[in-house]
């Protein structure tokens, strides 16, 4: 685990920590993952019938592990830019301090990142 990593009051890993770990996952998977070459495509449908592949299948396969990592690499630089941080007021209850996206510095979390989490669930 990262040593930025964020806890919520309760000591549980926060959104943003939670959405940084899933797509570093993502991106593992997809730089491990087997390129699929067409002829390791199966020329049978699911439901068993004779199905020949389409040529745009075979393309998005041959080319899915790239931009499966690519966009995974994209989602954790933007995760990067919008992470919470202290919005520097004074409380009397440091646990409920205010926190702020350290990018737009709307409140915490920012509609980038509630996107994010309702996307990636």
């Amino acid at each position: 685990m990262s040593i930025d990593m964020y806890t919520s009051e309760t000591g549980r890993l926060d959104e943003h920590e939670r959405l940084r770990m899933y797509l570093e996952g993502v991106r593992e998977r997809a730089a491990t993952a087997v390129t699929w070459r067409p002829e390791l495509i199966e020329p049978f449908s699911p439901s068993g019938t004779e199905a020949p592949t389409r040529r745009t299948d075979t393309s998005f396969h041959a080319s899915a592990r790239q931009e499966v990592s690519a966009l995974a690499e994209f989602c954790l630089t933007l995760l990067d830019l919008h992470r919470p941080r202290d919005a520097g007021g004074i409380s009397s209850a440091p646990a409920a301090a205010m926190r702020r996206c350290n990018c737009c510095m709307l409140r915490w979390p920012c509609p980038t990142v509630q996107e994010m989490s309702q996307l990636l669930k």
